[in-house]
């Protein structure tokens, strides 16, 4: 549940991040960094292969957590289902499940949110899930959670569930303004939210500034910042069109004729995001959840800049038992 503030929160909530923050991003290399890894449940043989294989790569970070995205439709949250209970059967792994509020009554997630505790799950990523026809337009199911504040006051009543929620630095594509939105976190931290994920970024002063106002406005829980990989910087900039993420000039430019050049690509966006992480660090963030895309490689790099390295060697089974974090 959700905790009171710290004084260092309080003092953040005064004079902002800034005048507490101290470090710098030229400060030796963090010790107290803690990562977080999302993927996405495989379509197919070959998709579910190489989710695995960046699993096993990832898995000697010791992550935190691994969550796995959820979407409408049966098909797909079976897949959300096997993959989760895999993790818990075969790594050391500690899953987070999505759930959405989309296509269903409350009694079918009630269900599914049972079998996840059933199962030994207890953190769940409660988010109200996004339109699922091509007007873009959101309507709440009948019969269903309306939205994910209404879906994370019904956890709280299947279990003790340790519960993320989604936040938007840069205001949800939906939202009528930057206060609507900010009172839709409220709303989802008083219902028992216990973090915030962000939604992904690229300019971190936005990312600071909307701290800021979150602690102003009274919600205290973790602010997780959702870091994006890049890639490839094409697809995330079409991408980050339609979820309202704002692709600055100077990144563009960064990656300006590298379209057919993928080890350049590569290096680039490593260096960059990890520019990002350390300089967040140095402002007091000292966890980052990372949207890996089912591709584990710069996610790997970036954490070996963050300090965040294998406790055994890597190529270790990541399905060793011996270790196996406790579910509950």
């Amino acid at each position: 549940m959700p905790k009171p503030p710290t004084d260092t929160l309080r003092q953040v909530a005064a004079f902002g991040r800034a005048a507490v923050a101290g470090g710098s991003v030229a400060a030796p290399l963090p010790d107290d960094v803690e990562v977080s890894f999302e993927f996405f449940p495989p379509s197919s043989d070959g998709a579910e292969a190489n989710l695995w294989n960046s699993i096993q790569r990832l898995a000697p970070l010791n992550p935190k957590y691994v969550s796995v995205t959820y979407g409408a439709g049966g098909s797909t949250r079976e897949r959300t289902h096997a993959t989760v209970k895999r993790l818990l059967g075969e790594t050391n792994l500690l899953p987070a499940a999505h759930l959405t509020c989309v296509d269903a009554t409350t009694q079918e997630i009630d269900t599914v949110a049972q079998d996840y505790w059933d199962m030994g799950v207890r953190h769940i990523v409660a988010l109200r899930g996004d339109p699922q026809d091509s007007s873009g337009h959101y309507t709440p199911h009948a019969g269903g959670y309306s939205f994910a504040c209404d879906l994370v006051a019904g956890l709280r009543q299947i279990g003790d569930f340790n519960i993320s929620v989604g936040a938007y630095p840069e205001v949800h594509p939906e939202a009528r303004s930057a206060k609507a939105d900010m009172d839709n976190l409220k709303r989802k931290i008083d219902a028992g939210a216990d973090q915030a994920i962000t939604q992904y970024f690229f300019d971190t002063d936005v990312y600071l500034r909307f701290v800021d106002q979150a602690r102003a406005a009274g919600i205290w829980v973790p602010i997780i910042p959702g870091i994006m990989p890049i890639h490839n910087f094409t697809k995330v900039a079409n991408f980050s069109k339609r979820c309202g993420a704002t692709i600055p000039r100077w990144l563009g430019d960064l990656f300006d004729g590298l379209e057919n050049d993928p080890d350049t690509h590569k290096l680039v966006a490593a260096s960059l995001v990890a520019e990002q992480c350390r300089t967040l660090h140095a402002f007091g963030d000292k966890q980052f959840h990372f949207y890996t895309l089912n591709q584990a490689d710069l996610t790997y790099a970036i954490c070996h800049m963050l300090g965040v390295r294998p406790k055994h060697p890597v190529g270790s089974d990541a399905g060793d038992r011996t270790n196996k974090k406790q579910a509950g």
